[in-house]
Order: structure tokens, then C-alpha cells, then sequence
């Protein structure tokens, strides 16, 4: 389910949507993302494009916290200038994390939608 007009992320939200747009502005990558597990630790990424492997930011920050022994995921941002995420972007999020609110959020960091299962 989507909200029109999200609520007001609190402070651990907002520093995933940072370390998002962080991680989207170091490489100049068109979209970046970052994942907080159930302990708190977050993993963000940008959007990977070579020959050989293509990656999307939110598989890749998901694809972090899997391999850093996640157990689960509390939350997810995403940030870029394109429309909703992608839906298998979403669903690499819910198998981690079902009950994990995602934020889609502008470069600048205005958020434009909240996700909630």
C-alpha cells in the first residue's frame, strides 16, 4: 500500500534517506539506497552498471545486509529521480524485511512515497 502524502519520517529514516542520496551522489549513479536490519545497522549502495553485472541500488543494499547476516530488515529508502521502485526492487525488500516501511525519495530528499505492506 501506498501513501499520497507521507508521514514524517523520523530520525533513523532520515539518516537512510542521507546515506541514499550519499551513496547516489559519490558515484553519480542514477538511483542509490540504503537498508536498516533489525539491530540498527545500515548498508546503502548505488545503482551498478557494467558490461557484466547490473545491479539495482535497493538489490544491492538488501543483497549487504543478507550477506552480513541480517535477519531482518525494519526499514529501505530509495532514492532517485525516476517513478515508484521497481517492483522487484520491493519484493527483494519484503523477502528480508515484509513488515519494513520503504521511503522513495527525490534526490533532494523530499520524500514522495511511503510503502507499507
Amino acid at each position: 500500500m501506498s501513501e499520497a502524502v507521507p508521514e514524517t519520517p523520523g530520525p533513523e529514516d532520515l539518516k537512510i534517506i542521507t546515506l541514499a542520496r550519499a551513496a547516489r551522489a559519490r558515484v553519480e549513479s542514477a538511483a542509490g539506497a540504503a537498508v536498516r536490519d533489525e539491530t540498527g545497522r545500515t548498508y546503502a549502495a548505488a545503482a551498478v552498471a557494467l558490461p557484466s553485472l547490473q545491479l539495482s541500488a535497493l538489490h544491492l543494499a538488501v543483497a549487504m545486509a543478507a550477506s552480513s547476516g541480517a535477519g531482518a530488515l525494519e526499514a529501505a529508502a530509495v532514492v532517485s529521480d525516476g517513478q515508484s521502485p521497481d517492483p522487484s526492487d520491493l519484493a527483494a525488500v519484503r523477502e528480508l524485511g515484509p513488515d519494513a516501511v520503504i521511503f522513495h525519495a527525490a534526490p533532494d530528499g523530499t520524500v514522495l512515497q511511503v510503502l507499507r505492506p
